[in-house]
């Protein structure tokens, strides 16, 4: 099964809140995946944020869009690999996401 989207849910907990480094980066990477899904694809992404919470959901992702996802999951896996799941869990769900 395709994957059609991703959510990227709480808080790590790693330290004070606006000195989190771990947060930090998966803000980042997070929000720039949207960002340059739509900078650098003709793919259309639907993006939900409220604080700590951020659903992106897509259909039919080009191959640039495609590897834009794959790049977004190589950077959180690093994170989580470097910090641990303590602080960064990536969940594969029964739909693919």
């Amino acid at each position: 099964m395709t994957p059609t989207g991703l959510t990227v849910d709480g808080h790590a907990g790693y330290a004070k809140t606006g000195n989190d480094i771990i947060c930090a980066a998966v803000s980042v990477l997070t929000q720039n995946l949207v960002n340059s899904v739509e900078a650098l694809t003709e793919d259309k992404v639907l993006c939900y944020m409220e604080n700590g919470h951020m659903d992106i959901k897509w259909e039919n992702l080009s191959e640039q869009g495609k590897l834009l996802v794959d790049s977004f999951f190589i950077g959180i896996c690093g994170i989580s690999n470097t910090y641990g799941e303590n602080y960064v869990q990536v969940c594969m769900g029964a739909d693919g996401r």
